[in-house]
Parts: C-alpha cells; sequence; structure tokens
C-alpha cells in the first residue's frame, strides 16, 4: 500500500519513562512496536530534551523514516501547565521543574534535529492518550468519548465529536484526577495526594498513587496476611499487588475490587456531566501483556455494576463501557494525532 510520505511524531513524557510513536499523514499508526527510554528528570531540563529528540530519531531509524519527513510533533506531559507550554508545579516531576518552558525547548531542539523548524504542540498526557482511544473505539461514528487511565496517577479524557480533547480556558480541563472522591459512598477516609490537597482526590482511590493507604487501611483486616509480616519496603509490597490479584490473593482482590467501584463512581459523575457515547478505560490495569483476561473483566464488570445505576435511564441503554486498545502507545500515538489534526485545521483555515 502507498503511503503519504508525511509523517507525525507523539512523545509520551511520564515521570520514569518516555515513549515514541507515530501516524503517517492519513492518520493510520506507523508501528505498534513501543519504544521507550528512561524520562531521565532527575537529572534536570536538558537532560529530559536530550531524551525526547533521541526517542524522535530513534523510531525515525527503526521504522527506515528521516526528519526531513516529519510534518509535525506533539507532546504529552503530565500537568498542570501555568500557560501552554509552561509547566506548573507536578505531582510527579522534580519541584524545580515548575515554570519549566518545555514548549520553547523543546521546539529549540526539534529545530537543531531536523535542520528546519518543526511544528509542535503540546498538551496533558491524559487528554491525548483519550485522542487516540477515541479514534479507535467509535470509528466512523460521530460520538463523544470519555476516556479514564488508571496507573501511577489517573489519566482523563473527554474527546469531542470532532475527535479533539477538552483543554478548557485556563489548560486545566479534564483534571478531573484531582475531584473530591464520594467519601460517603466509599466509606475510606480523606487520603492525602501527590498534588498537595487532603480532601482526598479520587486519583488517590483509583490508582499506583494510593495503594500505600489502601494496603495499610486493608491490613487491619487481613492481619495475619504476609505484606503485614514482609520487610519488603512499601513500594515492593503495592506493586506485587496487581501479580497477587491475578493469582487469587483476597486481600489484592478486595483492594482491586474497590478501585474498580471508585472509578466507576467517577466515571458515572462525569457521564452525568458530559453525556458521552464512550465510556473507555485505559491504564496499566487493562493492559493484555500485564493482566489476565479474568482480572480484566472483573475489574470492567465491578466498574461498571458501580457506574450504571447513577446514570440517566437514556444513558443507560446507550453508553458503553469498553478497554482501551492501544496500552501504553496511547499517549505516545494521540500525541501524534493531535499534531496531525492541528496540521489538517491550519491548511483549511
Amino acid at each position: 500500500m502507498n503511503r503519504t510520505p508525511g509523517v507525525f511524531i507523539g512523545t509520551d513524557s511520564g515521570a520514569t519513562t518516555s515513549k515514541t510513536g507515530g501516524v503517517w499523514a492519513d492518520g493510520s499508526i506507523i508501528s505498534t512496536k513501543l519504544l521507550q527510554s528512561s524520562t531521565n528528570s532527575q537529572a534536570g531540563t536538558d537532560a529530559v530534551i536530550q531524551g525526547w529528540v533521541q526517542g524522535a530519531g530513534g523510531f525515525l531509524a527503526a521504522n527506515k523514516l528521516s526528519w526531513s519527513q516529519v510534518q509535525g510533533v506533539g507532546l504529552a506531559l503530565p500537568g498542570p501547565y501555568q500557560r501552554y507550554g509552561v509547566l506548573a508545579r507536578s505531582a510527579n516531576l522534580p519541584p524545580s521543574f515548575e515554570g519549566w518552558d518545555f514548549y520553547a525547548d523543546y521546539s529549540r531542539a526539534l529545530t537543531a534535529a531536523a535542520g528546519c523548524p518543526v511544528p509542535l504542540v503540546v498538551g496533558n498526557d491524559g487528554r491525548f492518550g483519550g485522542v487516540a482511544e477515541a479514534r479507535v473505539v467509535r470509528g466512523n461514528q460521530k460520538a463523544s468519548v470519555l476516556m479514564l487511565a488508571p496507573g501511577s496517577g489517573l489519566g482523563c479524557a473527554y474527546i469531542d465529536r470532532n475527535g479533539l480533547p477538552l483543554d478548557g480556558d485556563t489548560l486545566a480541563g479534564m483534571e478531573a484526577a484531582h475531584m473530591p472522591a464520594p467519601l460517603h459512598l466509599l466509606g475510606k477516609r480523606a487520603y492525602p495526594c501527590g498534588c498537595g490537597r487532603t480532601w482526598g482526590c479520587i486519583e488517590a482511590y483509583t490508582t499506583i498513587s494510593g495503594l500505600p493507604h489502601l494496603l495499610a487501611d486493608m491490613l487491619e483486616k487481613y492481619p495475619e496476611h504476609e505484606l503485614a509480616r514482609s520487610p519488603l519496603p512499601i513500594k515492593e509490597k503495592v506493586l506485587s499487588l496487581r501479580g497477587r490479584a491475578q493469582r487469587g490473593d483476597p486481600l489484592a482482590l478486595e483492594i482491586f475490587d474497590f478501585q474498580a467501584r471508585a472509578l466507576g463512581l467517577h466515571a458515572a459523575s462525569l457521564a452525568i456531566a458530559l453525556d458521552p457515547g464512550f465510556v473507555v478505560i485505559g491504564g496499566g490495569l487493562m493492559d493484555p501483556e500485564a493482566t489476565t483476561p479474568e482480572f480484566r473483566d472483573r475489574y470492567l464488570r465491578i466498574l461498571s455494576e458501580a457506574a450504571m445505576p447513577c446514570l440517566w435511564p437514556t444513558q443507560r441503554a446507550r453508553v458503553k463501557i469498553l478497554p482501551a486498545s492501544l496500552g501504553e502507545l496511547s499517549q505516545a500515538i494521540g500525541a501524534a494525532l493531535v499534531a496531525l489534526y492541528t496540521a489538517q485545521n491550519s491548511a483549511t483555515a
């Protein structure tokens, strides 16, 4: 099949790893092979920029492409932002990164790598991931999509009928991870969140970031569990929970059942406000390479059972709750798609 030679590159920069993907000018994915490297945030902003450029160059080389074919680049980076392309205080990056004009720095680096200016778009990683998953899930339908992706934090996105994410007037649209959790329904105390708030952000009840608190509470119910006696650091304990749940460990299963119910209630609140046609659940828990079909089915079933009774009757009849399909590639692919859509809109303006 002949391809349009132009390509759009997407960089997904997380707190620990950065991933690179790309799409052709018709929006189809160039490769589903995951290319990732360390973000190196502990080494400062210059090291992060260098890693992004090396990731883009490595992607091009791996797919026998060249910088001359790159028509645009998208960068997905966790918010919040002070303004477009300038980082505010992030819960997942060093405090010294606050105020960093990453848009200007990455633009200069891309120009140096390509030998000419390269159009760059930037945005929240969760929202860009939603762009990619929305393209897959709705096909040719004109339907809006809500995506929730629990991982280290909670990625949230609302994609309109034209395929673009809700950014909001201050670029804080869909920072829904830091909405208060419905503690009266969950029966939990207010957990502190990495964002600095102590009211009980929903992120703390649905993601890895809150697992230390959930595990501590759950061990009161399971005082004889081996994790109660384990000398392992808390990080290793909580990272073992997903594997334990898939082996049928009652404590681990109860924790993920709780997280599924909490996310279901949050999905319902957002669906009542936004009225999407699809709700897509992403993140590592839905990754076929990281979890079993039984685990994913159980998680989605409990999530749906929590969400559906809260919706309006017409919504219950039509909204579809589905697993994401792009896994860890979604945010890089979404960044590339936003670069493509931006170029298309500029051409028709």
